[in-house]
């Protein structure tokens, strides 16, 4: 690996654990109302969807199916991690059957 490329890497690596930390800190200064828990409990919502639109409207029907896995599977068991997890195997099967 390219010394800039590890160096780009370990960079990001700490200012990510910045932010989180940070945020970890910063948390005990707001008064946890109910708007803020709902807010908080939205987030990881949001965030999966921000991850997973681009790669649902640009990807094809491997993708398309590990979505609709992803998300019956969600309606079924509210398993977030379950439903990821079966739609990425999804996802791999598909690719190594369809063309």
């Amino acid at each position: 690996m390219r010394p800039d490329v590890l160096q780009a890497i370990l960079l990001l690596g700490v200012v990510s654990y910045a932010c989180r930390i940070s945020g970890f800190f910063l948390m005990q200064y707001v008064t946890v109302t109910p708007r803020v828990k709902a807010w908080l409990r939205s987030l990881p919502v949001a965030l999966t969807g921000s991850i997973v639109a681009p790669l649902a409207f640009n990807g094809g029907p491997a993708e398309w199916l590990g979505l609709a896995a992803v998300v019956g599977l969600m309606r079924l068991t509210s398993n977030e991690f379950l439903s990821a997890i079966a739609g990425v195997i999804v996802v791999v099967l598909a690719r190594a059957v369809l063309p």
